[in-house]
């Protein structure tokens, strides 16, 4: 039984993943301020690039991190499945704490790279599997919203790691970098300690076999819970179509959820897969982690301020980051995965046009200019493709091959990832403002991919997106016990489409958006 159920549970489901994804976000932002550090330079000179050190061994220890997030992921691809979400997300939860350990005791630079490998099998274990069991535990209007809190706590999480740089930069012994890579252990155990009470996601339960346990999950997550009675009909009802959308899916996948992620057939297995591992290469590629890893050594570096103003700064952009985060809680299930995303691609184009002209000008006002555009994009990004494309491979893939194709989705994230901060430096020290150029383009070419290629999928229950894939008709219907829009199925392909009224029993057909 459970701790609590209906909504408390909900937001206990949403907190223990908004942990383990502020876990992720602290653990990408605090080497940014550490880098400059004069107690991290002094004890790994090798790496200090004002002083002769290599820039390149310095993207490598960053981005060695990302590596290991990559065959993290590439674990829960293999065993996942078998495991269940649970037991991935407490062994990401250890392996990452025993990662932080060796970096914060780290005296040389072979230490410190292991210490950021280990740690990364643990994030990409979290990573991989934290979007998938929070999605499957939420209800099909509050996912999206769910999606964008867990991603807010994330970004929270990389504003909380300029801070602790920040105030550590004061101190002057080795603590000035010790204690902000061992401060993330306590997330760490946040996440684990609120896994052990939460459930399994009924989806795995019922691919499992274990009907009864995914019944209870299905009515403890209800908002209702406390008022109906595990064996009412509506959970009777959820159990057979989600039973039923299993049958179809390994009937399509022919037995292999491996193979099946490179077919196609009726079920556009591949197509979804790739619309996963799409978002991610977007997310990445866009430039963000150009910021979050190196906004301090971009604030000193290509603007020219102080050092102590850099981490200030990279604070307070930290903080904007995180407000704007707050903004698709409230906007994502109303607007739309693929609008939010359109607008977030195209104001990043435009900020990292005028940030390369501003870094090539060079002059005070440019400076500036080059300051504000850091932040309007962290403002863009945070909007409209911070939580999204975490969410979409959650989303898109079907229950036969949702584990692998998110695993591959997120394994994919983490090799973009580590492209993106193994170059950083070393294209900044060689074509300078030019890094700005190259991203801008990106994001203006993501435009035709995510109109294209993108279907729409708020407010549509993870059984009821096959149907935008292989044909049906979605009956919408005002629930008053839930006082909110509820969900049938109809296999059809004769789709219209009509707005609907959430005063009084109706019934929409939603229209495939796919190309």
């Amino acid at each position: 039984m459970f701790l609590t159920v209906g909504r408390p549970l909900d937001w206990l489901i949403t907190a223990t993943a908004g942990a383990g994804f502020l876990l992720f976000g602290y653990d990408q932002g605090v080497m940014s301020g550490l880098l400059t550090g004069d107690a991290f330079v002094a004890q790994f000179p090798r790496i200090d690039t004002n002083n002769g050190g290599s820039s390149s061994l310095q993207g490598t220890v960053v981005a060695i991190y990302e590596i290991g997030c990559f065959f993290g992921a590439i674990f829960v691809l293999l065993f996942g499945e078998h495991l269940g979400r649970r037991k991935c997300m407490l062994l990401g939860c250890l392996v990452l704490s025993v990662g932080a350990a060796l970096q914060a005791s780290s005296y040389g630079i072979p230490q410190l790279i292991v210490g950021r490998i280990v740690a990364g099998l643990g994030n990409g274990l979290n990573t991989a599997t934290i979007p998938v069991w929070h999605s499957e535990l939420m209800l099909a209007h509050d996912r999206g919203r769910g999606l964008a809190v867990e991603l807010a706590i994330n970004i929270f999480g990389v504003m909380l790691a300029y801070w602790v740089d920040y105030g550590m930069s004061f101190t002057k012994g080795p603590e000035q970098f010790r204690f902000p890579l061992a401060f993330q252990i306590l997330f760490a155990l946040v996440t684990f300690v609120g896994v052990l009470v939460l459930p399994e996601s009924p989806r795995w339960l019922i691919a499992h076999d274990r009907h009864d346990e995914a019944r209870t999950v299905l009515w403890a997550t209800h908002r209702n819970a406390r008022s109906l009675e595990p064996s009412d009909e509506r959970f009777t009802r959820a159990l057979n179509e989600i039973d039923h959308a299993v049958k179809e899916e390994r009937e399509a996948s022919s037995g292999s959820s491996y193979l099946a992620l490179f077919r196609n057939g009726e079920q556009k297995f591949f197509y979804r897969t790739m619309l996963g591992i799409g978002g991610q290469f977007m997310q990445q590629l866009s430039g963000i982690n150009l910021i979050t890893y190196y906004a301090p050594v971009i604030f000193q570096d290509s603007v020219g301020i102080s050092h102590n103003l850099s981490l200030l700064l990279a604070g307070f952009n930290g903080v904007a980051y995180f407000i704007s985060s707050l903004i698709p809680i409230w906007i994502i299930d109303r607007v739309g995965r693929r609008n939010l995303m359109l607008f977030a691609c195209a104001g990043q184009g435009a900020c990292m046009a005028v940030l390369a002209g501003t870094v090539h000008n060079g002059s005070k006002p440019a400076g500036i200019a080059a300051i504000v555009m850091l932040f309007l994009f962290n403002f863009f990004f945070a909007v409209g493709l911070l939580a999204i494309p975490w969410l979409l491979p959650a989303e898109y893939p079907p229950l036969a091959i949702r584990t692998r194709a998110a695993a591959l989705a997120t394994a994919s994230n983490w090799i973009f990832t580590f492209l993106v901060v193994e170059i950083t430096p070393v294209s900044i020290n060689s074509i300078g403002y030019k890094t700005y150029i190259y991203f801008a383009i990106f994001n203006f070419l993501f435009l035709p991919l995510i109109y294209f290629f993108y279907p729409e999928t708020r407010n549509l229950s993870l059984e009821q997106i096959d149907l935008l894939f292989t044909g049906g008709k979605v009956k919408l219907y005002w629930d008053a016990s839930m006082g909110a829009i509820g969900e049938t199925l109809e296999r059809d392909s004769d789709f219209s489409s009509k707005e609907a009224d959430p005063t009084e029993h109706f019934e929409t057909k939603q229209k495939s958006e796919v190309a």
